[in-house]
Parts: structure tokens; sequence; C-alpha cells
């Protein structure tokens, strides 16, 4: 019984939290549960619990976490400074003339604000406010039209800089410091969330250029699914004022760690103030949008880092009675070695998706299987891309994808929800190509790292 006891509890959390119970208080009350009756059994030593101060105070000493609240106020300025709109509307005019392009336009606005946000949902509401009706007017095909949006709307979580993989990257270099200590190594390699954000930039890449393909694929051999429309009038100069300073800011923040001029957490300082400066010289975000978006910042902010000390909490009782142990067991007596015990845990954290969130998965999940995973031979980066690209995955599979249901909350009554679903299906299947092909050829997510940093 000890030795189901972590797995009971971790079970017991997933199903409080699938009740809509707040996920902090629902890890850390369900972890202190276990904990009284781990003591009462004799199977926890209740001293451990006066660990958790010392934690939580790591948490709070733990810079590169400063980058969260920095990067989610550039991305909440951003969105009240209408910049996604902009983009939208000068792209679509650009490409609107073509076959599929107003749903290439998408992708590619998809992809700037992945990397100027990293908020999946805001991302998918906004371009399904914004776009859908657009593309419905223009008698786009409805499958079509929601499966791009969604897609495009979860590319946040895995193209840098985003706050997914500010929290994935810290949470994999903990993750390597403890397995490399664990395996007789005092003196590690690090890992850094400058690492992670190089090693997704590839892959994300790749994913919008397939994205793009099967778009055009659609529009040459099915072009009743995607017809040309007057787009209206174009202007270069426009469209060129829409897209350039987004991108400006996005390279600058990039462009600063490629460059060894500052680490993540001083990049998203740039960010922040970047957007602060572009919302300004826009002249379209007022005193009210700025207090609105640091409110909106502050709230995002304050729900992560509860989520993070309700995680601390559950992750020390799990190894007080003795998960660790027990889950390193289990998995190394999977068949496959090391490539079963990674499929074992991508296929948990695949299922896990269609009912938590990322940010409790990458603190709860991650945290407990990344060591070991590290010790049987992993590649960390590699590690971190792939349960990044996983976890887009799955907010995208229908039926349960967060994405899918927040288009439907936008989407017009005329869209059926079984078109969002069926739209997403391609989509899915082209992420689920993509990862296998990261699976037979790492390089792609450890390459770029390995030439900036030389590791």
């Amino acid at each position: 019984m000890q030795s189901a006891a972590p797995f009971l509890m971790f079970f017991f959390v997933v199903a409080v939290l699938m009740t809509g119970y707040p996920v902090a208080f629902g890890l850390a009350g369900g972890a202190l549960i276990f904990a009284l009756f781990g003591h009462a059994f004799g199977w926890l030593d209740a001293g451990l619990l006066g660990a958790i101060p010392s934690r939580l105070f790591g948490v709070m000493e733990n810079e590169t976490l400063i980058a969260v609240p920095l990067f989610v106020f550039m991305g909440t300025l951003l969105e009240r400074g209408r910049i996604s709109e902009e983009l939208l509307e000068s792209l679509g005019r650009l490409f609107g003339r073509l076959r599929g392009g107003l749903a290439v336009s998408i992708c590619v606005v998809g992809a700037i604000l992945a990397a100027s946000t990293g908020i999946v949902g805001a991302t998918v509401v906004t371009m399904g406010l914004i776009s859908l009706p657009v593309m419905l007017r223009r008698r786009y095909c409805h499958r079509l039209s929601c499966g791009v949006i969604a897609a495009s709307g979860t590319l946040g979580q895995i193209i840098p800089p985003s706050i997914v993989l500010v929290i994935l990257g810290d949470v994999i270099s903990n993750a390597n410091q403890k397995a490399q200590l664990a395996m007789g190594n005092y003196a590690p390699e690090t890992v850094s969330v400058g690492d992670l954000f190089f090693g997704a930039l590839l892959p994300g890449l790749i994913l919008v250029g397939l994205y793009v393909g099967y778009v055009c694929a659609v529009a040459l051999v099915q072009p009743h699914r995607a017809p040309p429309a007057d787009s209206g009038e174009i202007s270069l100069a426009r469209t060129l004022q829409a897209l350039l300073p987004p991108l400006f800011l996005i390279v600058s923040v990039l462009g600063s760690i490629l460059a060894g001029w500052a680490t993540p957490t001083e990049a998203a300082a740039v960010g922040a103030a970047g957007a602060l400066i572009l919302a300004a010289a826009k002249g379209n975000c007022g005193l009210d949008d700025l207090r609105e978006a640091m409110r909106k910042a502050t709230r995002i902010t304050c729900m992560v880092f509860v989520i993070f000390i309700g995680a601390s909490v559950f992750s020390l009782v799990f190894r007080g009675l003795g998960g660790d142990e027990e889950l390193s067991r289990l998995l190394n007596a999977l068949p496959g070695g090391a490539a079963g015990a990674f499929a074992a845990v991508m296929a948990l954290m695949f299922v896990l998706g269609f009912f938590l969130d990322f940010i409790e998965i990458i603190f709860v999940v991650v945290p407990i299987v990344a060591p070991i995973l590290i010790q049987l031979g992993v590649d960390p980066v590699w590690l971190g891309v792939m349960i990044g690209l996983n976890l887009q995955t799955s907010f995208l599979t229908p039926p349960f994808g967060f994405a899918l249901f927040y288009l439907r909350g936008v989407a017009p009554a005329e869209v059926q929800t079984a078109s969002i679903y069926r739209g997403a299906i391609p989509f899915v299947a082209l992420q689920l190509a993509l990862l296998a092909a990261l699976w037979f050829f790492p390089q792609a997510a450890t390459w770029l790292p390995g030439q900036i940093y030389g590791s």
C-alpha cells in the first residue's frame, strides 16, 4: 500500500482539479491530506514539511521567473494596444486576393502573436473574433477556417519567447541539475531557458511552414474551400507599419539573448519596455488600457506563482512518500528502455493535456518525470521541446482540446462544433508528424543551442 500512496495522491489531485476546484489549493490541499495519512501510517516523516518555507523562498529568489510577469505584461499590453487587429487586417488585405491568402495570413499572424505574447487562450480568442467572421463572409470552408485559427493560436506553446517556454525551461533546468547530481556529476553543464528558446525556435518555424504548406495545398486542390476575395485597397506602407514594429520587438528580445547581451529575464524587460514604447507610438493605448493591461498581467502572474507554490508542496510530499523511487522503478521496468519510458511519459502528458492546463502539467508532472528521463540518457533540451509540442498537440486534439473550447466560445452560431473538430484534425496530424520527425532527428532541437552556446 505504501508504494501506491504517491500515485494515489497524484490521481486524487488530478480528480480534484477536474472538478474545477482552484488549482493551487487543490495541489497543496491534496498533498497535505496525504501527508497526514502518510504520517499516521508511518510512511512519511512530518518533519519533511518544515522544508516548505525554504522551497518557497527558493521560488522567490529565482531570477529566471522574473521573466514571467515581464513577458505577460508585454503580451497583455500588445493585446490592449490592438496590435493583433492591425496585423490581421493588414496581412489580410495583402494576401486576401490569393487563394488561401487569408488563411496564410492567419498562420503568419499566429506565429508573430505567439512570439510576442505566448498566451494561447488570448491568441485563439482574438483571432477567432477578428478573423473567423471575415473568412466566413468570404466563403471560406468552415472546417478550414476553424482549423487554421485554432492551430495558429496554439503556436504560443512552442515559438519563443513565451511564458510557456520560460516556465518549462526553468523546470527542465532544475530537473537536469537534480539528475546530474543523482548520477554523481557534481559539476554539471547547466541547461538554461535560453537553451530551450533556441531549441524550440527551428521546430516552431517548421510547424508554421507545415501549416502554410497545408493551406496552400488545400487552396490548390480544392480551391472552393479557400477562394480569393476582393480585400480592398492594398497599402504596402500600411502593411509594413503594422508588421515591422512587433517583428522588431521580437527580434530585439531574441537577438539580445542570441548576441549574449542579455539573459532571458533581462530580455523580457527589454520586451516589456519595447511594448510600452510601441503602444505609446501607436497612440491607440490610453491610460485605461495601460491599467487594464497591468491588472491582467498581475492576475495571470499571481495565478502562475500561486500554482507554483501549490506544486512545490505537492512535489515535496510526493517525494516524501517515496514517489521518485517508485516511478523510477516503474519507468525502468518498461520495455524499450529509455525510449519506452519516454513514450509512456509523453502519452500520459498527452492525455492529461485534455483536462489540465499547461501550467499544472509543467509544475506537477515535469519535475517528477524529467529527472528520471534525463538519467536514462534523454537530452534535456530535446525533452523540453518534445514536451512543448506534445502539449500543443493535446490542446488542439478533439474532443477535449482547450483551443477548440476557446474557439467554440467565440465562433458564430452558424459554425457547428463538428466543423471545429474536423477542421483541427489535419493540423493535429501535422503536429504528430513533426513530433515523429523530432523523435528520429533530435538534432532539429539540439543543433541551434549547440551552435549558439557551444554546448
